[in-house]
């Protein structure tokens, strides 16, 4: 492994990419049928239905943490649709591009504070949790974990 730079910034980052890179590994092998598969057909949550669905909420969500940083900075942000692909190499490019995305924001602001105790002064998620920088970026690495697991799951269920 590769350490990008000292300090909280490159251990978010390494642990990041770490996870995003298992999350590669975990994939790699489905098949086309694999990814479009409905897996859960109980659940009410629309992106835990099939590996498809799953991925697709992460490189979205991963997009998200990064808008929600730069918006609290008061940069401009980068609309992104949901996009929906078809093999599991198109997920592992968006999940790289996705990654890059988020390291620029930290390149663009080589100072950022990562910890703020101060409520109003956090980060607003868009699912009304305040999060310092550091907890956004822990949430994503945790994120990208647990969908992984999930996908692992379902991988089960598709073998049985």
């Amino acid at each position: 492994m590769v350490f990008r730079n000292t300090g909280a910034v490159g251990a978010l980052l390494d642990e990041y990419e770490k996870a995003i890179n298992e999350l590669k590994f975990v994939i790699d092998p489905i098949s086309e049928n694999g990814l479009l598969t409905i897996v859960d057909q109980n659940t009410k949550d629309d992106a835990c239905r099939s590996i498809q669905t799953v991925l697709t909420h992460v490189v979205k969500a991963g997009y998200t943490y990064a808008n929600l940083t730069r918006e609290y900075l008061g940069d401009p942000i980068l609309h992104t649709e949901q996009q929906y692909f078809d093999t599991i190499a198109d997920y592992q490019k968006a999940l790289d591009k996705m990654f890059d995305f988020n390291v620029k924001l930290f390149s663009d602001h080589p100072n950022l504070p990562l910890n703020e105790s101060i409520e109003s002064k956090k980060v607003l998620s868009s699912w009304g949790q305040y999060y310092s920088i550091e907890q956004l970026y822990e949430h994503a690495i945790v994120h990208i974990l647990r969908h992984r697991r999930q996908i692992q799951r379902f991988l089960i269920e598709l073998r049985n």
